[in-house]
């Protein structure tokens, strides 16, 4: 596929530390706003895990879930999990956007071609690499998060776990099932997280470069930052649902202590082990369970990231540029 220089880098002129601080704080603006969504999206997940069609379903749909949720737990269960996320957040969108100029500017450096041409498989490469960072960094975050979202004192689905605070999860977590239970679940991590920073970023300043390319909105507007970003949320959301759907269920999974002492999951071995089970017993719509919050959550979450992660890297340029 032939290459094209971008219009502009937002991020090209900025350290990659700088980058990483800037992107965290986009990301934990983002999070606030889509939190809610992603605790009905991970109740829904885990609804009728390994059921059979017709079984009985506690949410009847998103709109559902998020009703009930307000009614029986009020904004302290629309917002469990906010603790961990805005900490995950910062170490994964951190590394996903402060890592990802670098990277891409390395991988062309490697194949022979300019650090500033944008193309298309380096783009990918370089997105899922620098997520794959921040999955790894963020596992137990991440993990935690999905436990307290998934908890609810009123209407339980899946495997519970309750914990007072996020230290509380973490060191219950250690002291049963030691570093071993911190990082349960990271291939799952590492999947959804490559997959959904493989098409994130590029498809982002692809939109954008040819929304400025070819006049139809100017460079370094909100409006091209929104509609780039709106096209980015949409391509992550179809990309990344069933490896999401396979990561929920591998951490609140029960765990087990096997033949050897280990202690293991009580359902799934890996998650492809997930997926497959998940597809044999509830069908291609189970991998799919919880699209509608999925979508209502990655879309804000997407466009607010990216587009508060230029304006932050906008306004920072600015006053560099005054100060020197």
């Amino acid at each position: 596929m032939s290459s094209s220089k971008p219009t502009s880098s937002s991020a090209g002129n900025i350290s990659t530390p700088v980058g990483f601080v800037l992107g965290g704080i986009a990301a934990c603006i983002a999070v606030t706003i889509s939190n809610p969504a992603e605790v009905i999206k991970t109740r829904l997940q885990l609804q009728g895990e390994l059921a059979k069609a017709g079984a009985v379903r506690v949410y009847q749909h998103a709109p559902d879930a998020f009703v009930k949720t307000w009614k029986n737990e009020g904004i302290r269960g629309l917002q469990r999990g906010l603790g961990p996320a805005y900490m995950y957040q910062i170490l994964l969108n951190g590394s996903r956007l402060g890592f990802y100029e670098p990277f891409r500017r390395g991988i062309n450096g490697l194949v022979g071609r300019s650090a500033e041409e944008q193309i298309p498989i380096t783009s990918v490469l370089a997105g899922a690499t620098s997520g794959a960072v921040g999955a790894s960094l963020g596992n137990p975050l991440f993990l935690i998060k999905a436990r307290m979202q998934a908890y609810s004192p009123a209407l339980p689905v899946g495997a519970q776990h309750h914990y007072k605070s996020s230290f509380d999860a973490l060191s219950t977590i250690f002291r049963a099932e030691g570093f071993r239970g911190l990082v349960r679940g990271i291939d799952a991590a590492i999947l959804r997280t490559s997959m959904g920073s493989s098409v994130q970023l590029p498809s982002y300043n692809f939109t954008k470069n040819q929304l400025v390319k070819r006049g139809i909105l100017p460079d370094n507007s909100a409006w091209t930052f929104l509609a780039s970003s709106t096209v980015s949320g949409a391509c992550v959301c179809v990309v990344m649902q069933p490896a999401d759907t396979a990561l929920t269920r591998m951490y609140n999974q029960p765990t087990i202590r096997n033949a050897e002492g280990k202690m293991v999951g009580a359902l799934y071995k890996n998650p492809f082990d997930c997926l497959w089970k998940t597809v044999k017993t509830e069908g291609v719509r189970g991998w799919y369970k919880g699209s509608t919050a999925h979508f209502l959550r990655i879309a804000p979450h997407t466009i607010v990231t990216l587009t508060a992660n230029d304006i932050i890297i906008n306004l920072y340029k600015k006053v560099r540029h005054r100060s020197s």
